[in-house]
């Protein structure tokens, strides 16, 4: 891009969705700033406008298309400065086809693996002025762009792959983003450092199947090996894993995990059911998940495990719900959350027999959060007594410090409330003894040494 500048120009982003879609969108800020360009918060003194999509499900495609006509109103009514709309990411890639005709106004459509092209797409547009609409798509080699606009102050997220093999009937991902893409570990190792150099404290490794690194370009898993080289980073104090496929969830890693200080106690794993037949269904393969906590928390027994479930999946009876419900009593997870089963264009669920009304599926869901909401109670009590490490992230009104522990990935979990004396700084992590609970959050004061 040599030649290219931005000087001057004001460029917004709205991003939407997830964590992956989030490190995607501060790439592309970081990518504006290199080249000259100007960041703003403030959409009405934004020349550009950039709207960073989800299209994940039919609730964030909608909220995507009403993010996209706001954007188009600044620059059609004059509110502001607003030249140039581009759309990106998921829901841009997704309905590539039908964005220019479906909402007018848009300028470009930037694919969800294209947006290390952003600069390009701008100074083209800028040139063009209303020339024919600019679209960009292909895949991308993941490779590191440089030094990111991080928006998450001292924790951030670390991509680690691209895209998905994993085909699960009901989600739209693999066509989205494309095969599963590993990047090298030294491109992560780079960007790790300066990350940490910016003043990450925590960094959070993210992918579609995060546990599934490496398989795809050294023909084995490499998972383990990335977190002891992402260790040796001075700076770096917490490793956390979200995305964490059952799988693909090996005795290395667990043992890595284990024995690494720097590596959270804390596992994302994504089950969707318990039923067999459902498990079918969805194209999941089923593992025995009861073995596989059993493990991690024998070998780590402060570890926190979270998962994430589907459902009013076509086809699932009252039995296999019931079936559902006893595994979350019996397995009792640290953290959970529940999704009623969205259906998706395009997805091989889509076309399968038995889809459930809307209120079976909402009631469903409801069920499975009311038993959680009890778990979650009774499990957070027994941590009291127990220390960890508290990223401090502010203060509440009533002089409380807040941030997130060992069992708390940011945005996601609760928190940790903590009573000190002394000042506490965001960006600090502290040794906490726990000493009060709440639904899903802790308390607790600050501890003279740690013990975990």
């Amino acid at each position: 891009m040599m030649g290219i500048n931005l000087s001057g120009v004001r460029v917004a982003l709205i991003s939407l969705g997830c964590d992956k879609n989030l490190v995607d969108g501060e790439v592309m800020l970081g990518l504006v700033t290199q080249y000259g360009g100007i960041l703003t918060n403030n959409c009405e003194k934004a020349d550009v406008i950039v709207v960073n999509t989800c299209g994940f499900i039919s609730d964030a495609s909608q909220e995507s298309v009403n993010a996209i006509m706001d954007a188009v109103e600044f620059k059609k009514r004059g509110v502001g400065v607003c030249k140039v709309v581009i759309v990106s990411g998921c829901f841009a890639e997704r309905y590539k086809d039908d964005i220019f005709d479906e909402l007018p106004g848009v300028d470009a459509v930037v694919g969800a693996n294209k947006h290390g092209e952003i600069v390009d797409v701008i100074c083209t547009v800028l040139g063009t002025g209303k020339a024919q609409p600019v679209s960009v798509y292909g895949r991308d080699d993941g490779c590191f762009y440089g030094e990111r606009v991080v928006s998450t102050r001292h924790y951030a997220y670390l991509k680690i792959a691209e895209g998905c093999d994993n085909h699960c009937t009901y989600c739209s991902i693999p066509v989205i983003r494309g095969a599963y893409r590993s990047r090298t570990i030294e491109a992560l190792l780079e960007e790790a450092e300066v990350l940490a150099n910016g003043g990450a404290k925590e960094i959070i490794l993210v992918a579609q199947d995060t546990s599934c690194y490496g398989t795809d370009i050294y023909g084995e898993n490499k998972l383990a090996e990335l977190l002891r080289g992402l260790s040796k980073t001075d700076n770096i104090k917490r490793i956390r894993l979200l995305y964490c496929y059952p799988q693909h969830i090996t005795d290395e890693l667990i043992d890595e995990m284990a024995a690494n200080p720097k590596v959270a106690k804390y596992i994302d794993m994504p089950i969707q059911h318990a039923a067999d037949s459902v498990l079918k269904r969805m194209g999941r393969k089923n593992i025995d998940i009861k073995a596989l906590v059993a493990k991690l928390r024998e070998k780590m027994p402060q570890i926190a495990i979270r998962t994430t479930l589907i459902t009013g999946f076509p086809g699932e009876t009252d039995e296999e719900f019931n079936n559902l419900l006893e595994f979350v009593k019996e397995l009792k997870f640290d953290r959970l959350g529940v999704f009623a089963y969205s259906r998706e264009e395009g997805t091989p669920a889509d076309k399968m027999a038995g889809h459930l009304p809307k209120k079976v599926k909402e009631y469903r869901k409801n069920k499975v959060m009311e038993l959680q909401q009890k778990i979650s109670t009774e499990k957070l009590k027994e941590k009291i007594g127990m220390k960890t490490h508290v990223l401090i992230e502010g203060k509440t009104e009533d002089d409380m410090f807040y941030g997130c522990g060992h069992m708390d990935a940011p945005n996601i979990d609760g928190v940790v409330f903590v009573a000190s004396e002394n000042e506490l700084a965001a960006g600090e992590f502290v040794a906490v003894t726990i000493t009060g609970s709440l639904e899903y959050d802790l308390e607790g004061t600050v501890a003279n040494e740690l013990a975990e």
